[in-house]
Parts: structure tokens; sequence; C-alpha cells
């Protein structure tokens, strides 16, 4: 039987497969605080978050806060007590007197000091980084910068999108989690104080950011479509303000179609090129606008080559 421990924070799916582990271990939350529910997909429907979601099936009591620093929201979380909360992806900062009240054990997905901030993700996998991991830190009031009690690094693969390189952090960080937990209420858990050397920020990715520019090199382009699959996604804009989608691609080769002008595109037996700075690269998986990813042989034959990009 599962042991209550206090209060858990977050919101995001990265935070609801963390929570997933943690109530599946003697740490099982009392109380989950999230963001309140907001307008979400095409249709703009008023939705939960995905932490709101996994708390309820898992019949944990849920807080949907809009200001988890407001007396009323606040006095919530101390009533539950514990020795020690748990934070992930939370999309709030917590300030005093509620950050110096509850010890908080921050999931962050990637190697501190690299990629401190709301992205992580998204720019190791943009940066080209061939490895990132999880860490688990005591909460402070700097970005990211509090002590680190557990640190896993995790290899990038080269084809791997953001969908698969998260759904493993995030496996790992519900594990990890449990571990600290383990570790602080014993007592014998142990900090290391983070460097600066090597500190970057992951800013959050802006909507100019999606847009795939042809003066790129293609290796740097396809890093760009990895690291925004599924999730926000990578297009390119042709003619007329019309958007095509770019859910997977692969560099084309060294030496193949390696005159095909930037931004253009050209067919060689139902597969797709597009031309970037410094060679080409091959379309594997588009989205046509107001449509579903499709393989590229299937958009072709429905729709042909499109005009050169704007």
């Amino acid at each position: 039987m599962t042991v209550s421990q206090g209060v858990f924070l977050g919101t995001s799916d990265f935070a609801a497969t963390v929570l997933g582990r943690l109530a599946a271990s003697e740490h099982c939350p009392e109380l989950v605080v999230t963001l309140p529910d907001r307008k979400r997909g095409r249709g703009r429907r008023l939705q939960a978050s995905p932490v709101a979601n996994a708390a309820e099936e898992l019949g944990i009591e849920v807080l949907k806060s809009a200001d988890v620093n407001a007396e009323g929201d606040r006095e919530k979380i101390l009533a539950v007590g514990g020795e020690w909360a748990s934070i992930c992806a939370f999309g709030q900062i917590i300030k005093e007197p509620l950050l110096s009240e509850i010890p908080m054990l921050n999931v962050h997905p990637s190697l501190l000091p690299r990629w401190r901030g709301a992205a992580p993700i998204e720019r190791a996998i943009m940066a080209g980084d061939q490895e990132t991991g999880v860490c688990v830190m005591r909460l402070v009031a700097g970005l990211d910068s509090g002590p680190v009690a557990l640190r896993r690094e995790v290899p990038i693969g080269i084809e791997e999108d953001f969908e698969q390189v998260s759904g493993r952090l995030a496996d790992l960080g519900g594990e990890m989690l449990v571990e600290a937990l383990e570790l602080a209420v014993d007592g014998t858990i142990e900090w290391t104080e983070q460097i600066e050397e090597g500190l970057t920020y992951a800013e959050k990715v802006e909507s100019s950011e999606r847009r795939i520019d042809p003066a790129m090199a293609v290796c740097p382009v396809n890093d760009l479509i990895r690291a925004l699959t599924p999730h926000i996604g990578a297009y390119i804009e042709l003619g007329g303000g019309e958007r095509l989608g770019v859910r997977r691609a692969t560099p084309a080769g060294e030496g193949l179609l390696a005159d095909l002008e930037a931004g253009s595109f050209t067919e060689r037996e139902d597969r797709l090129f597009f031309g970037c700075s410094d060679g080409a690269l091959e379309l594997l998986t588009v989205q046509p606008a107001g449509g579903k990813p499709m393989d590229v042989a299937s958009y072709v034959r429905g729709r042909g080559v499109p005009a050169a990009s704007v």
C-alpha cells in the first residue's frame, strides 16, 4: 500500500508521467497542484491539464491554482504537510514565503547547468546535442539554479524527435524522483552546487522559430524539425501564405542533389527533397495546412510538388 507524502506540483505531459511513477511508489502524494483548465486544440475547448487528468484517474485530490503564492492556495498546500514536496514542469514561479515553508525537489530534464529554463529538451535537440539527461535538484529562487541531488545522462539518437526523447526522460525522471524522496526522508540526501561554467538558457520556443529558413544548413534544419515534433511543429512557408508542416525528414546524403537551390523542391520517384544552404533535405512526413500528417509519397501523388518556399 502506498504512503501519502505531501504535495506534487506539475502541469505538462512530462509531469504527468513523473506523477504516475510517483503514485506507484511509497511516496504517493496526497494533493496534486496544477494550472487551471485552459482552451486547447483547434476547437479551443476548455480542457484540464495532463497532470489534472492523471491525478483524477489515480484518485488523488487536485487543486487547480492560478497562483500558488496567493494566501488561500498556499494555505491549502501547507495544510497537507509532509517533509518534502515535489515539482516538475509546473508553469508558475514559487515565491516566498512558500519557497521556505516547504522544501521541494524539482525534476528538470537537462544536464544542469546546461539548458536551464522552459524548453530544455527542444533546445538540446535544436543545438545538435548528442546527450541530455535529468537532474533532481532543490528548488530555490533562481531559475533552475538549485543544488543537484541526482543526475543521469541519456544519449540523444540521431533520428529521435522530441516525443521520443521526452518520453524516455519522463520515465527516468519519475524513477529518480522516487529515489531522491527516499534519500530525503531518510536524511541521507547529498547536494552538489551547480557551477556556472557551461551555463545555457532554454528559452521558450517562439512562433517565429517554427519557420524553416532555407538559408540554414541541412543538419540544423533537421534538428529543428526533430525538436518540434510532434507538439509544436516546424513548417516551410510556401507562396500565398500557405504552410507545409514537416514532421520527419533526413539529410539526403553527401553529394546527393547538392546543387538543389536553397528553398526549392524536387521530386525523385515519389521522394521529395528540399534545398538548404549546403545541400538537400529529404522530407519523409509532411502535414498540409488544415490536414493530418502523411507520408510524402501520398502528398506528392495528391498535391504535386510544391513551388519554391518563400
